[in-house]
């Protein structure tokens, strides 16, 4: 449902300083010094305005005085990985969005820690942006007081739980999960193994694990799922996953890969131990990466809708915000689809 109520003026509601002082028990300059020079406050007063901080989802406005109430041109994203080629498309089909209608992005990464997060939406909030933008529906409960109270629309991506209060523009990861595994089961495969990702913050990879495990139960196939060491290298993690799995006594005929990476990984060192793919052992990835159809040979993968998805984000913003008509269709179309990308690997 669309709400077509009158937006609140910037800065209503908000939590100010002077409410974090007061619940502190300590002078406003005291609060100010807590964020601009801590060191000059006692360690036992830290403690209490943290507390308070934490408590109230303080936010400090960064902008000037005379610019606190003026909306901003900034459109705050926060991702789990810049450098991670599945998200370079969604970046760039935000950002082109936003740019022809005079907006900018103000870009930061979580490397999937909620914390890091929580710290990036903090600092993002205190320069009053005229939006922020998420990815999926992972956060700390800092991080969810700071977007229920935020006055700007919020928008999660790479997601979609439409119960949730923030607008949702993606998949459902569980789905994911039962399409890679009914895919193989349709193509033969019965000894059908997940791989989880070896970052510990990618709650989205649990989530396409869950939809894994409930399709092969309901096959009455065995489920099989391997954790690889945590933090290790993509590539390494995938070649530990595939040693291990194949040597179990009896291993798996076909193996799913939280990511393109970790599927790369298994797959050449399937290929170094002799193994041949996908006849001892087919490979399917996730994510759809730029090298995956130039493996040989090349990489099963499910595609992601990674440029529609900052296209439509970047769109509902500025729906939002007013600068584009809202119309009343349009949010049916906030779930999008994944696909399976057949290749030589399965």
């Amino acid at each position: 449902m669309i709400d077509h109520s009158p937006r609140k003026r910037r800065g209503a509601g908000r939590v100010t300083l002077s409410t974090v002082a007061q619940q502190a028990g300590v002078s406003a300059i005291t609060v100010s010094r807590y964020f601009n020079q801590p060191d000059q406050v006692s360690p036992e007063r830290r403690e209490r305005i943290a507390a308070v901080v934490a408590q109230l989802g303080y936010v400090p406005n960064l902008v000037a005085g005379g610019l606190a109430s003026a909306r901003g041109k900034i459109v705050g994203m926060v991702i789990p990985n810049i450098s991670g080629p599945i998200f370079a498309n969604t970046i760039q089909g935000f950002s082109d969005t936003l740019s022809r209608h005079g907006y900018q992005l103000l870009l930061a990464s979580s490397y999937f820690s909620v914390e890091q997060e929580e710290s990036a939406v903090r600092a993002f909030l205190g320069w009053s942006p005229a939006a922020l933008v998420l990815t999926s529906h992972f956060h700390s409960p800092g991080t969810e007081k700071m977007i229920a109270a935020a006055d700007i629309p919020v928008i999660e991506t790479w997601d979609y739980q439409p119960a949730r209060g923030p607008i949702q523009i993606g998949f459902s990861h569980v789905e994911v999960g039962v399409t890679a595994a009914r895919y193989l089961h349709k193509k033969g495969y019965r000894r059908i193994a997940f791989v989880l990702n070896s970052s510990a913050g990618d709650f989205s990879a649990l989530e396409r694990r869950d939809g894994y495990l409930s399709a092969v139960r309901d096959l009455g196939l065995e489920p099989r799922v391997y954790t690889p060491q945590e933090g290790m290298a993509p590539f390494e993690a995938g070649k530990q996953a595939m040693q291990a799995l194949m040597l179990a006594p009896a291993p798996p005929d076909a193996i799913i890969f939280a990511n393109d990476n970790l599927a790369a990984g298994g797959l050449l060192a399937g290929q170094r131990a002799g193994l041949k793919i996908p006849e001892n052992c087919a490979v399917l990835g996730f994510g759809d990466y730029p090298f995956a159809e130039m493996l040989l040979p090349s990489l099963s993968t499910i595609k992601p809708p990674a440029l529609e998805i900052g296209v439509l984000a970047a769109t509902r913003v500025l729906e939002s915000l007013g600068v584009l008509p809202l119309e009343d269709e349009v949010q049916r179309l906030n779930k999008l689809a994944c696909r399976v990308i057949e290749r030589e690997s399965t």
